[in-house]
């Protein structure tokens, strides 16, 4: 991902040097339980951890490793044979019965985890923002709307009551996505552990916080991985709706709710009078980079036999991109739920534009408590709106001088329909729902392993 859209701490994450960090660590974990069932004297794993300890930046420099691969066409042996330079001749007993795939694809467990843990943390930003904003209107009318038309009124702590509960089935989501990836393969050639015992695998695992997957065929199932990014899919959709949404309120014509637009700032390189909603634009176009993951992670799950590579080049893009991409928009979304200029005022103008039009469904719900059919009570209301529609004026006053209402219905009854407050009256209900005591989503404990990253011992 480009500099632009990357956070330091999500982009370091996949910089070559923690991956080698983390090959590091698996290379060393398996040999700890090698030496400990006999098949490897203590002598080479002390000799690993010195090299670990005295040389790890040289262990993982990749412009040195790169230089090995050029020639051995091979990113895993180009690691193993310049850590076999730093650790001499014990070097032979580390990558024991191990393949490529159990360090490549246990590496990547284990950075996915890592980005799970930064976008947890991410959505949490979100939620906090969108409850706050909510709370504050949760009694601020405005016009709901469908097909972009307006229907009827709501209030803006409603909509952003919604938007909230979609990020916590997000997190609900997230949490559960790495949950399934987590999981450690150190199974040797197609996954047999004919050359390497089970425990090896199940102590790596425990050591990286993960989990030894079933049956690893030489490869991790990639089923978790398209489960995984498909769940980064529907966040991103969750974003975008969002961002529509703010964008929407945002033009000229409606003038609802706005970015936050900073002292300097400028919307127009022409006209200066500008304020462009550049952020949510800019989190639309980010959602469509996460999404556009979803295609080849599914892809992804169809690999001939027990192994083959057409899944790796696909990977080391799109996994990258994908959570690097998520990371910057969800923070974004955050700063902007959380400064977005609200005009409650213009809201309300707004919900009283059409002449009370919005108010239809009462009108027609009262007339049929009054007696009047269904049908009859539809073709008259829709009768007296479509020339309101055509022609402004006041809705109200146009059913009044209808003797089909005003034989049926008193003044009061009438007026009655067009008080808002009606439409409040359950708003505590949902918000009850949404954010009530009880409601707390548990926070899975970070992991961020590595050597020079807190490893347990």
């Amino acid at each position: 991902m480009i500099p632009r859209y990357s956070r330091a701490e999500m982009a370091a994450i996949w910089e070559p040097e923690n991956r080698f960090r983390i090959w590091l660590d698996i290379e060393l974990y398996a040999l700890e339980k090698q030496v400990e069932i006999g098949i490897a004297p203590k002598t080479a794993l002390a000799a690993l951890k010195k090299a670990a300890k005295n040389h790890l930046a040289k262990i993982t420099d990749a412009k040195a490793i790169d230089k090995i691969e050029r020639e051995t066409r091979h990113d895993v042996i180009a690691f193993l044979t310049n850590l076999a330079k730093h650790v001499g001749p014990h070097s032979r007993f580390i990558h024991q019965g191990l393949t490529s795939s159990d360090v490549l694809d246990t590496c990547l467990a284990v950075q996915l985890c890592q980005a799970s843990d930064l976008l947890l943390v991410d959505l949490d930003a979100v939620l906090k923002a969108l409850k706050r904003r909510a709370k504050q209107h949760k009694k601020t009318l405005c016009v709901g709307r469908s097909h972009g038309i307006h229907a009827e009124p709501t209030s803006f702590g409603l909509k952003l009551a919604g938007h909230y509960a979609e990020f916590e089935r997000a997190r609900e989501r997230m949490a559960m996505a790495r949950h399934e990836i987590a999981t450690c393969a150190i199974s040797g050639p197609v996954g047999t552990f004919a050359s390497v015992d089970p425990r090896v695998e199940a102590h790596v695992a425990k050591r990286l916080g993960l989990r030894p997957e079933p049956v690893s065929s030489q490869v991790i199932p990639r089923d978790r991985y398209a489960a995984y990014f498909s769940c980064l899919g529907v966040i991103a959709g969750s974003l975008e709706r969002l961002a529509v949404e703010i964008r929407h309120l945002q033009r000229s014509e409606v003038r609802e709710a706005e970015e936050f637009f900073a002292p300097g700032q400028k919307g127009s390189s022409a006209m200066p009078h500008k304020r462009n909603p550049i952020l949510t634009e800019n989190l639309t176009g980010l959602a469509r980079i996460v999404r556009a993951a979803v295609t080849p992670a599914l892809e992804n799950v169809a690999l001939w036999h027990e192994r083959d590579i057409s899944h790796s080049s696909a990977e080391r893009v799109f996994a990258p991109d994908a959570t690097i991409a998520l990371d910057f928009a969800l923070a974004r979304l955050a700063g902007v739920v959380e400064n977005l200029i609200v005009y409650p005022k213009a809201m309300r103008a707004n919900l009283e534009s059409q002449g009370g039009l919005v108010y239809s469904q009462r009108v027609l719900l009262t007339l049929i408590q009054a007696g009047i059919s269904r049908e009859d009570a539809y073709r008259i209301v829709q009768t007296n709106a479509m020339q309101v529609w055509k022609e402004s004026g006041s809705f109200e006053e146009r059913l009044w001088a209808d003797e089909a209402v005003s034989i049926r219905l008193s003044r009061e009854e009438l007026s009655a329909c067009f008080d808002p407050a009606p439409y409040l009256v359950h708003v505590d209900t949902v918000f009850e729902r949404v954010f009530g005591a009880g409601r707390k989503t548990k926070k899975p404990r970070r992991v961020i392993r590595g050597i020079t990253k807190g490893t347990k011992k």
